[in-house]
Order: C-alpha cells, then sequence, then structure tokens
C-alpha cells in the first residue's frame, strides 16, 4: 500500500540529524527498529517500483516463450517429417546415383572395349590384302610341296658325303632338271636349310659351337634329319665340339679307337 505520497511525507524526517539508528537505539530499541523499518520500506518502495514492471514483463516474455517453445515443438515436428522425407529422397537420390555411376563405368568400359574392336577390324582390313596374297602362296606352296619334299629328301639321302659346290651342282643342275622333265612341280628358289630347320634351333646350334656357314648349318640338318646315322670327316673337330655339346644332357658316350 506504500505509494509516491507516502514517501515524500516520510522524506522531511529522513532530513532530520537525529532520525538515524544509532539515535534511535539511544532512546529506545524498538523506536531503533521502527525507524530502521521506516528506511528500508522506502527503500523497498524504491527498488520495487523498478522491479515490478521488470516482474510484468518477465511473466510477458515467458508467456511469449511458453508460445514460442510451442510454435518450436511444432515446427521442430514438421522438420522431423521432412528430414525424414528428405532422408527418404536422399536414399532415393544416392541409389540412382550409384546406379548412374554404374552405367556410365559400363558406358566407358564398352567404349573402350568398342575402340579395341573398331582398331582390331581397322588392323584385320589392312591385313587382308596380305592374307589374301599369303593364302594363294599356301595354295601354290601345297602344289610345289611334292617337289620340295623330292629335293629335301634327295639332300638328306645323298649330299652329306659332298662339297658345298657339288651339293648346288645336285640340287639345281641335275635334280631340278628331272623334276622339270616330269612336269613335277617346285619351288624356283627353294632354301633347303630355311625348309629342314627353323632359326632358333640354327641359333642354339651355334651356341654350342657349330660355325655359321651354310656349308655347317647343311651338315648339321644331315647329322640330325637323315635316317641313317652320320660319319663325320672332322678335322678341324669342329663337329666333334659341337656334337659334344649338343648331347651332353643325353649322356652322350665317347669311345676313342687307339691305333696298334
Amino acid at each position: 500500500t506504500i505509494n509516491d505520497e507516502t514517501v515524500e511525507l516520510v522524506q522531511p524526517y529522513f532530513e532530520m540529524e537525529d532520525y538515524t539508528l544509532m539515535h534511535g537505539k539511544k532512546v529506545c530499541g524498538n523506536v531503533a527498529g521502527l525507524l530502521s523499518w521506516t528506511q528500508a520500506m522506502v527503500v523497498f518502495y524504491g527498488v520495487n517500483r523498478e522491479v515490478l514492471p521488470l516482474k510484468a514483463n518477465v511473466a510477458k516474455q515467458e508467456g511469449r516463450l511458453k508460445i514460442a517453445n510451442a510454435e518450436k515443438e511444432k515446427a521442430q515436428a514438421e522438420l522431423d517429417e521432412k528430414q525424414a522425407e528428405l532422408d527418404k529422397v536422399q536414399a532415393k537420390f544416392d541409389a540412382a546415383m550409384k546406379e548412374k555411376m554404374d552405367l556410365e563405368n559400363d558406358a566407358e568400359t564398352c567404349k573402350r572395349k568398342m575402340q579395341a574392336a573398331s582398331a582390331l577390324i581397322d588392323g584385320l582390313s589392312g591385313e587382308k590384302v596380305r592374307w589374301t596374297q599369303q593364302s594363294k602362296e599356301f595354295k601354290a606352296q601345297i602344289k610345289r610341296l611334292v617337289g620340295d619334299i623330292l629335293l629335301c629328301t634327295g639332300f638328306l639321302s645323298y649330299c652329306g658325303p659332298f662339297n658345298q659346290d657339288f651339293r648346288n651342282l645336285l640340287l639345281k643342275d641335275l635334280w631340278e632338271a628331272e623334276l622339270r622333265a616330269h612336269k613335277i612341280p617346285f619351288s624356283e628358289d627353294l632354301n633347303i636349310i630355311s625348309m629342314l630347320v627353323d632359326q632358333p634351333t640354327i641359333s642354339e646350334w651355334n651356341l654350342q659351337g657349330l660355325p655359321g656357314d651354310h656349308l655347317s648349318i647343311q651338315n648339321g640338318i644331315i647329322v640330325t634329319k637323315a635316317s641313317r646315322y652320320p660319319l663325320l670327316v672332322d678335322p678341324q673337330t669342329q663337329g666333334k665340339t659341337w656334337v659334344k655339346n649338343k648331347e651332353q644332357d643325353n649322356e652322350l658316350q665317347v669311345n676313342r679307337i687307339s691305333k696298334k
């Protein structure tokens, strides 16, 4: 019930010199308590006058806060609902993106395969002319095969004892003339060496000590291809060295015949 008028009426008392707690105690303890109480009420009134609007404002703000919290809860519920929908959509999106990446990878793989296939087709188309020509050559070789085999078997059977010049005489001048006379097809440029042995075998023979000239290679062919065992006339011992190296893994036995 204190108001501004009451506070104004007691202000003159507060300005008196003897209106203090100390003077009140000198007169009477109860008076001192009353004096202190009046001062405290005035101070309370001044403080309360500022606090009351704050309390009212707090109550008002609490009401707003309650409304805001309710709105917040409602908005949070909507947010949770939307987040659930977003999660579902995100899951579909991730699945679609994965499918897209798989399709892109498959398309890239297919593209590389197509490019490789195109390159292969282009390369094969470039080989078509050569294959056609080679096919024709194979047919011609088949026709000439009988004569070529006759020359090779004659070489293996009869040319062993002779030197290079006489071997060429037999092959080119005599036997080829007989084939022509009997109209047996054969290769005019027949290479006996390439017909009877491949290049890796020749290289292996060279590593084993056989010389690389044509006569030595021909002798190596006769040694390895002829049906009869060879007799080597070998004053330089090159053939002996080659045979030992060639057959060392086959438990070759070497016998020496001494003259008495």
